[in-house]
């Protein structure tokens, strides 16, 4: 599996920009899978469903099935947080894995960038960021892109990954 990931800081534009790039490049006939890096407390479980019993009751996985798709949940517990390459083992074989975050990971990246946020480029200081994708223009000693050229952003990311 190819790796690329999308990097930014808050705002920045990475959710937008990898939603667009999944639709563009399963549209070219590649299968993608995402990886999504959370900092905040998340769950996709909820009070009351059986599921969130389960967990809730103590099981370190649950597994949610139906005819339409399958979640597997893992409890951590007392638990490390699991490494990139550990949770990319998990996944199914498939062209290309797009990653949103995991900025400090050595996998190539695009940093998703709006002027707007006064945020500073990551990109300057990090040579895993192999483009920039702004909504402003940008003097850079990598390739620029316009954060709304998904064609372009993907592009390059098939170039960069051989697909």
């Amino acid at each position: 599996m190819k790796l690329y990931g999308v990097v930014g800081w808050k705002n920045a534009g990475k959710t937008g920009l990898m939603e667009r790039l999944v639709t563009e490049i399963t549209g070219r006939g590649f299968t993608v899978s995402t990886v999504k890096h959370a900092h905040h407390r998340f769950d996709v479980d909820h009070p009351g469903k059986d599921s969130h019993r389960h967990r809730v009751a103590g099981a370190t996985e649950v597994l949610l099935a139906s005819r339409n798709r399958f979640a597997l949940m893992h409890e951590l517990r007392d638990e490390d947080e699991p490494s990139l390459d550990a949770l990319l083992s998990k996944l199914a074989p498939v062209d290309l894995v797009l990653i949103e975050g995991y900025k400090r990971d050595a996998h190539p990246k695009v940093e998703a960038h709006r002027s707007v946020t006064g945020n500073p480029l990551i990109a300057p200081d990090d040579p895993t960021v192999r483009a920039v994708a702004s909504d402003t223009a940008l003097d850079l000693d990598r390739p620029v892109f316009d954060l709304d050229d998904t064609k372009a952003i993907a592009d390059f990311i098939l170039s960069e990954t051989g697909l």
